[in-house]
């Protein structure tokens, strides 16, 4: 299934854009699709028939890691076409969402403010600080990240967001952009089809894309969503509310928040560990781990690890470290799990890792199961790493 024949699922707060706005952003959705088909497929031929002769022609091996991989495919001119178009179309997709949001902002600040009462919450907090690796810099090159606000009530970034997930995506992660927290409740009923947790904590919740489906999964837990970005959870709370779907959002930084100890049962997480800073991680696992009952999981959805991936694959998805404001990229995708947990205060013999199926079943059928640069949604799988209390 091509991009252009998905459509992204309706609510009251997305963004409409007009012809010449829509036309810009399918370009940029068909422009993706080509890297991806296309173009990204000769940064291999460019490795085996180029970099990898010459690294072994000086080294007498072949690359023994990402690093090696990148320090003879940096100069290759497929390469680096590949990445300058890539980044290139970053910086479209950013610019082509915008427009419509600049332009109808007002309209749809108010839309946020009438939507239904679903019986969700939202609560903002005027002091809260943004932690400084989010402000030093522009998080997947969205300009202003996810917590720049220029207007009273604003929503533009969270706005800008969700359209531009659907785009970089190319639908893979369904017409929600749900795919990462569908797949963990998928595998969550499949493996533990006991546990039916009564209270769950998502953190780093963005728009609330993954957060979702807990509330579907388990319609009687009280489910709470938590962000630093306030732009974000206005436009999250406005998006389930509308949807029916009721969330308690709260802005809270995930190293340090306020709920009671012991107080959840299931605490998740959507490509969180990877945009936090080496220090942070350990104060989020500590943080899981005070906020768990007994007998309660943590579990954190990733791309997968680097650790015995081919070195040409682990440099082509590291690209987003040097490329797309990921600087903490690279070094979460080298983390040992076992004695991050153990650090946090969970017993390492109660800690997993496996890969769990996508959940979007259309987009799987078309996946190679390779992960690539840029990402793209997904190889149709995600990583989890967690740890039971």
């Amino acid at each position: 299934m091509q991009m252009s024949e998905l459509e992204q699922g309706r609510h009251a707060v997305l963004p409409e854009p007009n012809h010449d706005e829509e036309a810009r952003q399918q370009f940029v959705r068909v422009f993706k699709e080509h890297l991806v088909a296309r173009i990204h497929p000769g940064n291999r031929i460019a490795y085996e028939t180029r970099a990898k002769p010459q690294f072994e022609k000086t080294h007498h091996r072949p690359p023994a890691d990402r690093h090696e991989v990148r320090d003879v495919m940096v100069d290759d001119p497929h390469y680096k076409m590949f990445s300058s178009m890539l980044r290139t179309s970053q910086e479209m997709m950013w610019s082509s969402m915008q427009r419509p949001v600049e332009r109808t902002l007002p309209e749809l600040i108010e839309r946020s403010k009438s939507v239904n009462d679903a019986g969700g919450t939202l609560r903002l907090d005027a002091d809260a600080e943004i932690p400084r690796y989010h402000l030093s810099v522009d998080i997947h090159c969205q300009p202003g990240a996810y917590h720049t606000e220029v207007v009273p009530d604003d929503i533009a970034p969270g706005a800008i967001y969700d359209t531009a997930v659907f785009t970089y995506a190319m639908g893979q992660m369904g017409p929600e952009n749900n795919d990462m927290g569908q797949s963990l409740v998928e595998w969550l009923h499949a493996e533990r089809p006991n546990f039916k947790p009564k209270r769950i904590l998502d953190m780093g919740c963005a728009v609330g894309h993954s957060t979702l489906p807990y509330a579907v999964a388990w319609p009687e837990a009280e489910v709470h969503a938590i962000d630093v970005a306030a732009p974000m959870l206005r436009y999250a709370h406005a998006r389930a509310q509308s949807l029916g779907v009721p969330i308690h959002f709260s802005q809270q930084n995930a190293e340090h928040t306020d709920f009671e100890d012991e107080s959840f049962d299931l605490v998740v997480s959507h490509i969180l560990l990877h945009e936090t800073s080496e220090k942070a991680i350990h104060n989020v696992i500590r943080e899981c781990h005070r906020l768990l009952r007994d007998g309660g999981l943590m579990i954190h959805a990733e791309t997968p690890p680097y650790k015995g991936m081919d070195p040409c694959d682990a440099f082509l998805l590291d690209w987003d470290t040097y490329n797309n404001n990921e600087p903490f990229w690279g070094r979460a995708h080298d983390i040992d799990y076992v004695a991050l947990s153990e650090r946090g205060g969970f017993d390492p013999d109660k800690v997993f890792e496996v890969m769990a199926d996508s959940a979007f079943q259309v987009a799987k059928a078309k996946r190679s199961h390779v992960f690539q640069g840029g990402d793209f949604g997904g190889g149709g799988f995600w990583f989890l790493y967690g740890a039971e209390k």
